[in-house]
């Protein structure tokens, strides 16, 4: 009897749409920001307000990728994915129709419970259709479109559009594109164990499941735990401070500020799916080490530079490579390998839930505090101790990268068998 084949045009498929899917949640997450300054004239909201609109996403993210993650192991991942596909598109739409302030906070909130239902599902979802030996490209790839979509094009996106219509109009129109991707997931993606396709008369094996406290003695949950937050404070710090940063202490025009801040998406496209597919190579643990290092090392250079566009687009840009590739792989390969069996998605939301209510809830208003009380010329020191904590808390992992495993076992492998003697080899 054969083995099974690998599905090699379902992998394509499904990871294509999973990493379209994922750089929507990037868009109807982002495309606030740019637009804030008329909603805070129609609905006369205070920079507090922004505030709160933008900590209640994260922290309802948090909660639900946790919570939802476990959902989607027991009840499969299409019952998951296509409602909340569905759900935060029709919300993002909704946003337009806030006519205050507790209107829109309760639709961002109602976002965040969705988006993050997708999040570790989507996840779960590429690596249930990637084979082992693209794992960490796959899932790179896939959470590139969150940076691409998000951090990168819905500035330029929302500024167009809102030349030509009002921003209530603008999300009423994004909403569409998540509408028609969902119904093509609907007819694409799979349940596990289906990626593979079964020669005539043999059937996949049962998808058995652990506990969820197996996931916490699972020894690289925890640490991408930590190691996740310490990547994310850098993220979610230098996307709502470095505005202020580069306008108030740096003085540059506001043309020049979005082009420096740009470099967050389009260096952070980058390093999603560079930095896990280099993890394919190098080891899970190496890359890590390499992503902290890097940041810590650009952001430190970062600081020292003056109101200059350019060199500070391309060292924002190599720093976003590393930080945003550290989110991918954390919550991607290393989340991914580190899962009890049938586990998956319980894993990955533990530690997407870890790093976005701490990096991406709590960070970003410790922020706030610094510039308030110690300047804004200060506020990248805590994006710098984060990544400099996780450069710590790397050496912690254990490998798992399945082609740095075998060359190990290669190694021991050789280094075991006794050499022949001389007189044998003759």
């Amino acid at each position: 009897m054969k083995p099974h084949t690998w599905d090699t045009a379902y992998e394509w498929k499904a990871v294509t749409l999973l990493a379209l899917g994922f750089g929507l949640v990037g868009l109807d997450r982002w495309l606030i920001a740019p637009l804030f300054p008329s909603i805070m004239k129609d609905l006369n909201l205070n920079a507090q307000d922004v505030g709160n609109c933008i900590g209640i996403l994260g922290l309802s993210w948090g909660v639900f990728a946790a919570v939802m993650g476990g959902m989607s192991d027991k009840v499969g991942r299409r019952k998951v994915l296509i409602p909340a596909i569905v759900a935060f598109s029709l919300l993002s739409g909704f946003s337009g129709l806030a006519g205050g302030f507790m209107g829109l906070l309760a639709v961002r909130a109602l976002m965040g419970v969705a988006e993050g239902s997708f999040c570790p599902t989507s996840f779960a979802a590429t690596a249930d259709a990637s084979h082992p030996k693209r794992r960490g490209f796959n899932l790179g790839l896939q959470q590139s479109g969150f940076a691409l979509f998000g951090l990168a094009l819905a500035p330029i996106i929302a500024t167009q559009l809102l030349g030509v219509m009002s921003w209530r109009w603008v999300f009423a129109l994004v909403s569409v594109p998540g509408l028609v991707l969902g119904l093509l997931m609907y007819r694409v993606i799979r349940e596990p164990r289906a990626a593979m396709t079964p020669e005539a008369g043999t059937a996949a094996a049962p998808l058995e499941r652990g506990h969820w406290r197996d996931v916490i003695r699972s020894r690289n949950i925890p640490v991408a735990m930590v190691a996740l937050f310490c990547a994310m404070t850098g993220v979610f710090v230098l996307g709502a401070m470095l505005p202020l940063y580069l306008t108030q202490y740096l003085a540059l025009d506001t043309q020049h500020m979005g082009m420096v801040a740009s470099a967050i998406g389009f260096g952070g496209f980058v390093g999603q799916f560079g930095l896990p597919g280099l993890s394919d190579l190098v080891g899970r643990r190496t890359a890590s080490l390499a992503g902290f290092v890097g940041t810590a090392a650009m952001l430190i250079v970062f600081r020292g530079l003056g109101a200059q566009p350019l060199a500070l687009f391309a060292v924002l840009f190599a720093a976003s490579f590393f930080t945003l590739g550290l989110v991918s792989l954390l919550s991607g390969p290393v989340a991914t390998e580190a899962a009890p069996a049938g586990m998956l998605s319980t894993s990955i939301g533990l530690v997407v839930g870890a790093g976005e209510i701490f990096g991406g809830g709590v960070a970003p208003a410790l922020a706030g505090f610094v510039a308030a009380h110690f300047g804004i010329q200060n506020i990248l020191w805590l994006p710098i101790g984060a990544v400099m904590l996780g450069v710590l808390v790397s050496l912690l992992l254990k490998e798992t990268a399945p082609a740095k495993l075998r060359r190990r076992e290669a190694v021991a492998v050789a280094a075991a068998t006794p050499l022949p003697a001389a007189g044998q080899a003759e």
